[in-house]
């Protein structure tokens, strides 16, 4: 089965680009006297690197504590966990990583939902696609051959990268676009090629799509719900979780944490 391939005119530069959306978010220089160990380390999927960001600043604010951020995919960070890595808190935009890991033993429980995902369309500034709901115009460019490159996180370990490939199916697209495709290592990397002006955009979250970084670079429109099997997303804490990371996964059901995620797209559970 052909896979579609990774362009290598991204290269150094756009991977150096990502300094600022991923990697581990540092820890404040002087936790209270009592927590002078290490943040504890929090696994999370790059669509909250920047709804993240903000609850890290209010929870750090709020109770003077800290913890350590590494975004990625999701996929890649269960295999990582089942491999034994020191992370506490798991927060994964496909709840069945989760169910996997609990049934594993390597969770406190089954985890809560924190949000529903969305995907949207989204094009740079200056890009010949036009972003719509349904893809008619990516369709239109797919057909008589104009299409350039499209950018959306790898399928294979990454649920928006699924959730992509989906909607292109549900409407026909995939066998056409699949050869056009630049796959990202996760939904955030995908962002960064979709607002680059390298490529006509792509398909990522309805999170990054909000952030002012993305906003400041193009425009977005939101895709339906229908073209894509729901993004149910879900936070737990593993087995090794310290009183900190406890704190933390409380402050993320708290009403300041829950409305950070309401601010970035994310549909929330009902109480």
């Amino acid at each position: 089965m052909h896979r579609p391939h990774v362009s290598r005119r991204f290269g150094i530069a756009a991977i150096a680009s990502l300094a600022g959306w991923g990697g581990v978010a540092g820890a404040s220089p002087s936790p209270p006297q009592q927590e002078r160990a290490s943040p504890p380390l929090v696994a999370a999927a790059s669509d909250l690197t920047f709804a993240l960001d903000e609850i890290v600043g209010g929870f750090r604010r709020d109770t003077g504590l800290d913890v350590r951020v590494s975004f990625g995919s999701s996929g890649n960070f269960a295999r990582q966990i089942m491999q034994g890595a020191p992370y506490e808190l798991f927060l994964s935009a496909d709840e069945q990583l989760v169910k996997i890991l609990a049934d594993r033993g390597l969770t406190r429980d089954g985890g809560e939902l924190y949000g529903l995902g969305r995907i949207v369309l989204f094009a740079p500034t200056g890009s010949p696609l036009l972003p719509d709901p349904r893809l008619e115009h990516l369709a239109r460019r797919l057909q008589d051959g104009s299409a350039g490159r499209l950018a959306i996180a790898n399928p294979e370990h990454a649920p928006y990268g699924r959730a992509a490939e989906q909607a292109l199916r549900s409407l026909g697209l995939w066998e056409a676009a699949r050869t056009r495709l630049v796959l990202g290592e996760n939904v955030a990397q995908a962002a960064q090629f979709a607002s680059s002006g390298n490529v006509d955009g792509g398909i990522v979250a309805y999170s990054l799509a909000l952030s002012p970084e993305l906003g400041r670079r193009g425009s977005y429109a939101l895709l339906p719900e229908s073209l894509h099997a729901p993004l149910r997303q879900r936070m737990v804490l593993l087995a090794r979780a310290s009183p900190v990371a406890i704190r933390f996964y409380d402050y993320l059901r708290s009403p300041a944490g829950r409305a950070i995620l309401t601010r970035y797209g994310f549909a929330l559970p009902e109480e």
